[in-house]
């Protein structure tokens, strides 16, 4: 008799304590659960055992990227009744040696074990970044994390982001959502442009300049001199390529070298698009203050940077399980008022913060459509693990945006002149009454 599913659906329930909200398809090809929800399609008895060993969010990560997991029916749906049992409980969680004084969970734990077959420990996806150890954010390490991220093959980034090849948050002009997203990207470009007002033979150091989209644009628009710097070969190696089509050699140097080694300031301008996030924050002290030196005094910072929430105890923060071990090593958010604090530490004058979590939530949603249209060439190019943590991440992170629980913002500071010069007008933001 085929059963697993309505067990599996009881069980389930037993240990979490409040009903499954989303239906359940078994190995055996049982169903249960409420039959107009998302499907969780259990393929096999090992995703019980990697839950069993990794209960939590690291178990259920290995399990959707391994492929033992999968979603049929609206995935955001799914990722947003499923949050509610594994992301938004940890306030509240027991620890597991306190659950399992519970006779109730025993028996909850004691049927998966009989459900799951041999409880021996299946070995993590090949995608898991393991064995790292030492002090975190030096410059090898940080090399080897960003490498786990971008090189995993320029034509999978240009199905996910596009003809733009910007990854990172587009701007949406209002009131118009359905705008391309090749046109959201280019008029961040554009905004960025004109919150560091640059003009023609000025220096810009783009910091983690990715494919070259930043550098491109402030020398094509605005005839600015830029140098890029990244840590991934493979970005480089695309962004030269790029630069050199585009015509532009004489004015874009893309270089792979950590901004820490960066000796031939000082710039007029710097941009750092979606890369502070990998600083982490034992280091962004030193991150703001080598930034600042490479200013001269006038100059402006432009600081776009994924925030999240502050917590009551600052010293509880976790790194998101899924994340650190699938997507950013060693990345870290910080909430926006410690980044300024940071940056102001280190000697910057923080002129303006501009809030724009929607505009990511937007942004992310169009690269999850464009993962999918295009899934069977994206699963060959990356493989099907390292596809399946990309449709997870980037459909979860939308969803997190849109809740509030995480945010980004563009952060302009300046490196003021002794006698307190800023360089910037009297009323603020007179970016925005020049759109194109």
């Amino acid at each position: 008799m085929a059963d697993a599913a309505p067990r599996l659906q009881s069980l389930l329930e037993q240990l979490l304590g409040v009903p499954l909200p989303v239906r359940v398809r078994a190995w055996d090809g049982s169903q249960a659960g409420p039959p107009n929800a998302p499907t969780l399609v259990v393929r096999n008895r090992r995703a019980l055992r990697r839950l069993l060993w990794k209960p939590g969010e690291l178990g259920l990560a290995r399990a959707w990227v391994a492929g033992d997991l999968e979603i049929e029916g609206d995935l955001y749906a799914a990722l947003e009744l499923l949050s509610g049992l594994v992301w938004e409980r940890d306030d509240d969680a027991r620890t597991l040696t306190e659950a399992l004084r519970d006779p109730e969970v025993r028996a909850a734990v004691r049927g998966l074990v009989r459900l799951g077959g041999l409880p021996l420990p299946p070995a993590p996806p090949p995608e898991e970044v393991r064995g790292r150890r030492g002090v975190r954010h030096t410059r090898r390490s940080d090399k080897r994390a960003i490498s786990h991220h971008y090189d995993v093959g320029n034509d999978f980034y240009e199905l996910v982001l596009g003809p733009s090849m910007v990854y990172s948050c587009a701007y949406w002009r209002a009131p118009e959502p359905d705008g391309t997203l090749e046109e959201a990207q280019r008029d961040k470009l554009e905004l960025i442009s004109r919150k560091l007002d640059l003009t023609a033979g000025q220096r810009l150091l783009d910091v983690g300049c990715g494919w070259g989209s930043m550098a491109i644009h402030a020398a094509r628009e605005h005839g600015a001199r830029v140098v890029g710097v990244t840590l991934s070969q493979e970005q480089a190696a695309y962004a030269r390529k790029r630069v050199a089509d585009e015509g532009l050699t004489d004015r874009v140097e893309i270089r792979v070298q950590d901004y820490r080694d960066v000796d031939d300031g000082p710039f007029d301008a710097i941009s750092s698009i979606g890369m502070a996030e990998h600083v982490g924050a034992d280091r962004y002290l030193e991150y703001a203050t080598v930034l600042h030196a490479l200013l001269r005094p006038g100059g402006r910072l432009l600081n776009h940077q994924i925030a999240r929430r502050p917590q009551r105890d600052e010293t509880a923060y976790q790194v998101d399980a899924f994340i650190d071990a699938y997507v950013f090593p060693d990345g870290e958010l910080a909430p926006v008022g410690t980044t300024v604090t940071q940056l102001e530490r280190a000697g910057f004058e923080v002129r303006d913060v501009e809030a724009i979590r929607e505009h990511y939530a937007l942004t992310l949603r169009r690269w999850v459509a464009n993962l999918e249209a295009h899934w069977p060439r994206a699963a060959q190019l990356a493989g099907p693990g390292r596809a399946r943590v990309w449709r997870l991440y980037m459909a979860a992170s939308a969803l997190a945006f849109e809740r509030n629980r995480i945010g980004v913002n563009q952060v302009l500071a300046v490196r003021s002149t002794e006698s307190g010069v800023s360089g910037l007008p009297l009323r603020a933001r007179t970016w925005v009454t020049r759109q194109r």
